[in-house]
């Protein structure tokens, strides 16, 4: 009886995945330069902060709430991550620029241009972007099991429904970056390189991180996130609901470089390279659009964006592919008008001042 009760459980669990699995298909669409960026070296760790909550079976979430307060990319209404005095709100329209801005621009390559990487339809068969899911804040925990960075990650449990979508899904490519908001709490969990195990009861990752987006979170110097410098995510995302319906971003936008120095910058806490080079970018590093660049020949959701890389600029957070600036997956995306980003050059931006660089030999 024990057997048969065992084998008819595990049938309900097959059953109740591939429903899951059968709702995310979706169609083939336009290209928007998706590539999957990369993470390499950690240094050595120390402690992990725990959290601690109750860890409980995994249960299909109430996503699909009449209410659309969770589900997969739906709206945050207005809330902005983290007070506004965070370094990912402060404006930096006024900053000093570096005094090696240009050095540094010439040795990363004065050809490069912007891309997004976010997008509507796929690409490759998965979808464009970083996506993520919001939850109630009675969402069921389970447990994840780190298998390379384990000591610079937060312990967990997640709250991770069998529906959390992962980045580059359903391969086993790139990043896999799994992004959840726990909208009753506002505390933001994110993997990097994320596995669900047994249909979601438990999951496998490379490191992963939790962030009260109440407060000024800051990781402890030398640990990663889910992201190579340290940072979170979520709030570096360029997202449909500031672009095509309250038409402004009021935070930096994350981006990648393909090549970057052993070294960070506040707000970073982590370097992801073995290259010293004075002149490569270090993680952390802020840049942003000229304030005389003219917008006003780029379509309008197009001009937010370019508003918001003047306003708040952009913060090197990964290593990938070059000028490569992240967004959610959303089917409201114009990808012809987002391609117009590309007409942005490395000769048109600029990097903010750095203070408190760290490297190997002040670290």
């Amino acid at each position: 009886m024990r057997f048969f009760s065992t084998i008819l459980g595990f049938m309900m669990l097959v059953s109740s995945l591939m429903g899951c699995e059968q709702s995310e298909i979706v169609q083939e669409g336009d290209a928007v330069w998706y590539e999957p960026e990369g993470q390499t070296t950690k240094p050595e760790a120390s402690s992990i902060p725990q959290i601690s909550e109750h860890l409980e079976p995994a249960l299909k979430s109430e996503s699909n709430h009449d209410d659309k307060k969770f589900g997969i990319g739906v709206s945050l209404k207005g809330f902005r991550p983290f007070p506004d005095d965070d370094p990912w709100n402060q404006k930096i329209d006024q900053a000093e620029v570096d005094p090696k801005s240009d050095q540094i621009l010439a040795y990363i390559g004065l050809h490069g241009q912007l891309h997004p990487d976010f997008g509507s339809g796929t690409w490759e068969g998965s979808k464009i972007g970083i996506p993520y899911i919001v939850v109630p804040g009675d969402q069921p925990r389970v447990s994840v099991k780190y298998e390379a960075y384990g000591e610079e990650s937060d312990a967990g449990p997640f709250p991770l429904p069998f529906e959390t979508p992962v980045e580059g899904e359903p391969f086993d490519r790139g990043d896999r970056h799994a992004i959840v908001i726990d909208r009753d709490n506002w505390v933001l969990y994110e993997l990097y390189r994320a596995f669900p195990q047994n249909g979601g009861a438990s999951w496998l990752a490379d490191s992963g991180a939790i962030f009260d987006l109440k407060k000024n979170t800051n990781r402890p110097r030398g640990w990663t996130s889910a992201d190579a410098a340290g940072l979170p995510i979520f709030p570096g995302l360029v997202r449909y609901e500031e672009v095509g319906e309250r038409k402004e971003i009021r935070h930096a936008i994350r981006f990648t470089l393909d090549s970057t120095r052993q070294a960070f910058v506040p707000p970073a806490s982590h370097w992801a390279s073995s290259n010293d080079h004075p002149l490569l970018p270090p993680l952390g590093m802020r840049v942003r659009l000229k304030q005389d660049f003219d917008v006003s020949k780029f379509p309008a959701d197009v001009q937010v964006i370019l508003q918001c890389l003047k306003t708040y600029g952009m913060i090197l957070a990964d290593n990938g592919s070059d000028w490569f600036i992240s967004g959610s997956p959303d089917e409201r995306w114009n990808n012809d008008e987002l391609r117009t980003l590309r007409q942005v050059k490395v000769k048109d931006l600029e990097i903010i001042k750095m203070d408190g660089l760290m490297t190997p030999y002040n670290f």
